[in-house]
């Protein structure tokens, strides 16, 4: 077996129909190291630079799965509301930079992705642990995270500001008890 004869790639034979030494590929077959080859899905760039735009619409859904995910995988660390001062971090774990500050409330969408998938510093990769798909749709929660530190007054709706502005009298909890 050591010395068996073999074909080389694309070499012609009599063994299969139209002269070939292997057979066709099944349509579908997808290349190992290639199973899907949309450089934004799998890589948040375009062109080798990192985008800030989404490879698919995002949807309520995606952004219920988006904060799961987050506060599975990215609050111990980064905490709920994306601040750098989560649970390990008020245990001696090295704290992470807010989400909210300008460096990072102003980079690609991309970049949140790569690092999510590859890690940076000390933060791990979370490539063997979280779907491609649910990857963006955290990139996509932390917009939102960051989204909320930048309103204003002026941006909640008229019947939310009234509810704010006068609220419901609530029983006082100290009268309960007797």
């Amino acid at each position: 077996m050591h010395d068996a004869p073999r074909y080389d790639p694309l070499e012609a034979s009599a063994i299969f129909p139209g002269g070939a030494s292997a057979r066709p590929l099944v349509e579908g077959t997808v290349a190992r190291g290639h199973e899907n080859d949309d450089e934004l899905l799998m890589t948040g760039k375009v062109d080798g630079v990192e985008a800030d735009l989404f490879p698919f619409a995002i949807t309520r859904a995606d952004l219920d799965v988006g904060e799961t995910r987050f506060n599975t995988y990215c609050a111990p660390c980064h905490a709920p509301s994306g601040e750098g001062d989560g649970m390990v971090v008020q245990r001696g774990y090295r704290q992470p930079p807010s989400l909210h500050i300008d460096r990072l409330q102003y980079a690609p969408a991309g970049q949140f992705y790569d690092r999510i998938t590859n890690g940076f510093g000390v933060m791990p990769s979370y490539r063997s642990q979280i779907a491609v798909e649910d990857r963006w749709r955290i990139v996509a929660y932390v917009r939102v995270l960051q989204a909320s530190h930048q309103g204003t007054r002026d941006d909640v709706p008229a019947a939310d500001l009234e509810r704010l502005d006068n609220p419901e009298p609530t029983p006082d909890a100290s009268e309960d008890a007797h």
